[in-house]
């Protein structure tokens, strides 16, 4: 436990997995107070509820998990997309910086093209394949112009034992058919929703909120294909996972074919390490066996 005076922790996007998880993880910081909103309780597009919370309950941090995430359906909805994933970022960036509170953002492996050969540093250029990315990179700027202070961490194919999410997915499917395919050359890193809670739950234990962005994802670069044979192997399931190339799976928005992300910087700032994919995979899976009884 922290010896760290306590805060007051505001988390928006209260029904998404990220927040969910950050809820499961809080009973282990009990000296701190956590607050989660929903859309419906304080639309952080809206600079007077915002500054309402605000002022009512007198946050000392904020983790905004609050995004539009629909990644096909944003090229339709781009004023929607923009609004929750950029311009409301920027005005609750500025009431952070209003009312002193510090901010931490989460962004995506979407602001880039997916063209590299070696994991994404911070300072890389972006290139955002589609409106989903192009809004959460618009979001980054808007957060750090309107709140210099705040942290901005990127992460990448976020999966847990709660929410929507391809580790769900693919359990549902394993135990329904006998065989599933999954795209094979699409390499990134998984991350454990509950890993990058514990995570951003330490950064505040510590106090150490030092400016700018970061990449945060579990340790390993594989493909969503090696992916689903590690879930159907766990799961101990006679399920047969098929390979297929992307082109055989067309999708309204072109997906980075390489997103891996390079964590050294997170490391180095914060002094935590992310666990390997795997590792954090099998004890997500007990999890959800042992949710499931």
């Amino acid at each position: 436990m922290s010896q760290h005076h306590p805060h007051r922790i505001l988390v928006t996007g209260a029904d998404g997995q990220l927040a969910q998880c950050i809820r499961l993880e809080a009973v282990h910081h009990p000296e701190h107070t956590f607050r989660f909103v929903t859309r419906a309780d304080m639309p952080i597009g809206d600079p007077e509820k915002v500054r309402a919370v605000f002022l009512a309950w007198a946050p000392t941090v904020c983790i905004n998990c609050a995004a539009y995430t629909a990644v096909d359906r944003a090229e339709v909805e781009e004023t929607e997309a923009l609004h929750v994933n950029a311009v409301a970022v920027g005005i609750l960036a500025a009431a952070c910086r209003e009312q002193r509170v510090q901010l931490i953002h989460l962004s995506t492996d979407y602001v880039f093209s997916g063209n590299a050969q070696t994991p994404y540093r911070e300072d890389d250029p972006t290139e955002p394949l589609g409106v989903y990315g192009a809004s959460k990179r618009a979001g980054e700027v808007l957060a750090q112009q309107e709140a210099p202070e705040s942290l901005v961490i990127r992460t990448s194919w976020v999966y847990s034992e709660v929410g929507k999410n391809f580790l769900l997915t693919m359990v549902r499917l394993m135990s329904e058919r006998d065989s599933v395919g999954v795209i094979s050359d699409q390499w990134g890193c998984p991350t454990y929703a509950r890993d990058l809670a514990d995570a951003l739950l330490r950064i505040i234990d510590g106090g150490r909120f030092t400016p700018g962005i970061y990449h945060y994802c579990n340790e390993g670069a594989i493909t969503w294909y090696r992916f689903a044979t590690a879930i159907r192997d766990l799961l101990g399931s006679a399920c047969e996972v098929r390979s297929i190339p992307t082109h055989e799976y067309p999708t309204p928005v072109r997906r980075p074919a390489y997103s891996v992300l390079d964590t050294r910087r997170f490391r180095q700032t914060f002094g935590i390490m992310p666990p390997p994919w795997l590792v954090s995979l099998e004890v997500c899976l007990s999890r959800l066996r042992h949710a499931q009884g």
